[in-house]
């Protein structure tokens, strides 16, 4: 790729990439073709139409993209799923499910799952999240009799805006370093923004989804139905709540002492902070958390060694499916941003001559669109848009408030380049239509409720 420059013009490139968004609908909708085949076979095909290198497509792009995808779900989805499993197994996601609506009531559990959600994503990234509560989701929707679309769109939509919202998570604290805001004004104003944006966008939305789209509870992170091989005396709530709080205690470590070095309060180079970020590290805070399962859930309670390794072997055939189509996605995106249709996306939306705030969401959101990413796109759009917002004179408050603005952009109108969009739809067994309607509605609603509120704090302070 070194020395290669896209020659086709942004219009071109633009109607390339609404090509092959539609071609992927024709194939997956209409010819009923697996996701898997489809992203590979149109990522292919944009990448030849775009003009990318031939000797460079399938090793520089493809395969690079894929497996940098992999290697940042794969282990996330394996071991989340086994932690899953093992919860679910031993009864201790049914209790914790019976435990929520105790307190909360049987109408309130979905409000009550948003809120643990709430705290536990935090700390926690969003797709380790989103596989370690969902067990508890599918039990207490199980549980309920219930579709489970209102419980999971709480939740996940609970881990969607802290991700996007509030430091310590990778995006806020880029563009707050692009744009030059504190990480102070940041979290005093992003956390409202990021309460009142899940309520309606999470709780109630899955409220009005779950009256008109049926989704049944699936088995497919708890590895098929336990009804014949739950426990006598199943774990207890707590046990379950000291388990899960292990990875978000690590991980919250981790992005803490991120956020410490940032501000050149501690310094990366000494060797316990090497070592607590290392345990900290979301794939080995997991890894402890699924061992102290093993123990506290298995091992403690009586479990066979063998017993416990076939529960674990049945958690990971199920999630294959889940990662690699996740991991396509990411291809389909990578050939997104190495043909240059990222880049024409967002120079369009910049060339505009909009007010800067504006700007921003609509540069993140043009960046979301043509390469999936939040995270990516919220960054870009960041260092894109820094000299802007640095000649514009903004107060430290409305610089705050510009933060918030692109990471209300950054993750609008996900769909199929974006790993999430694989990765929600089939752990939630929904097909294409299902999660075009419910998670593309919800992330487009995060980013259009964000935006509003952001808009009238600009305004305000």
């Amino acid at each position: 790729m070194d020395g290669w420059t896209q020659t086709l013009s942004a219009g071109t490139l633009l109607g390339i990439a609404a090509a092959a968004i539609l071609l992927i609908l024709v194939l997956i909708v209409k010819l009923r073709v697996h996701a898997l085949l489809t992203l590979v076979l149109v990522s292919l095909l944009t990448a030849i139409v775009t003009g990318l290198p031939m000797g460079s497509i399938v090793n520089d792009v493809l395969v690079k993209n894929f497996g940098g995808t992999l290697g940042s779900v794969a282990l996330l989805v394996g071991l989340g799923a086994m932690l899953g499993r093992l919860v679910e197994t031993s009864g201790g996601a049914q209790s914790l499910a019976d435990a929520l609506i105790r307190i909360f009531g049987e109408n309130r559990a979905p409000f009550a799952l948003g809120v643990a959600s709430l705290i536990f994503g935090f700390p926690i990234f969003f797709d380790a999240g989103l596989v370690v509560m969902l067990p508890i989701v599918f039990a207490t929707a199980r549980r309920m009799k219930q579709t489970v679309l209102p419980y999971a769109l709480a939740s996940i939509g609970a881990f969607s805006v802290m991700h996007v919202f509030l430091p310590p998570h990778p995006g806020p604290i880029a563009a707050s370093e692009f744009y030059g805001a504190n990480i102070g004004q940041l979290l005093i104003l992003g956390l409202p923004v990021t309460l009142i944006t899940w309520y309606f966008s999470g709780y109630l939305l899955g409220k009005v989804l779950g009256r008109s789209i049926h989704v049944p509870v699936p088995d497919l992170l708890s590895g098929g139905t336990q009804d014949n091989d739950q426990p006598k005396v199943p774990a207890k709530a707590s046990t379950v709540i000291g388990i899960m709080l292990i990875p978000m205690l690590l991980i919250f470590l981790n992005t803490g002492l991120s956020t410490l070095i940032s501000e050149k309060m501690v310094s990366a180079d000494e060797g316990w902070v090497q070592f607590a970020r290392m345990l900290g590290s979301t794939p080995i805070a997991l890894l402890i958390s699924v061992l102290v399962a093993l123990y506290v859930l298995g091992s403690k309670r009586g479990e066979k060694a063998s017993a416990l390794e076939k529960t674990i072997d049945g958690a990971l055939g199920p999630v294959c499916s889940v990662i690699l189509i996740t991991g396509a996605g990411g291809m389909f995106g990578g050939v997104l941003r190495a043909s240059g249709i990222g880049k024409a996306l967002a120079d369009s939306m910049a060339d505009l001559g909009i007010p800067v705030l504006l700007g921003c969401f609509l540069v993140a959101l043009a960046l979301r669109i043509a390469q999936g990413s939040a995270t990516v796109a919220l960054t870009t759009a960041a260092a894109l848009m820094a000299p802007a917002v640095a000649a514009a004179g903004f107060s430290d408050w409305q610089i705050t408030c510009v933060v918030l603005a692109t990471a209300a952009g950054s993750v609008g109108c996900s769909h199929f380049n974006d790993s999430g969009f694989w990765l929600v739809g089939r752990l939630l067994d929904m097909d294409v239509p299902t999660t075009l309607k419910t998670w593309t509605v919800n992330q487009t609603l995060i980013a259009l409720i964000g935006f509003a509120l952001s808009s009238v704090l600009f305004i305000l302070v």
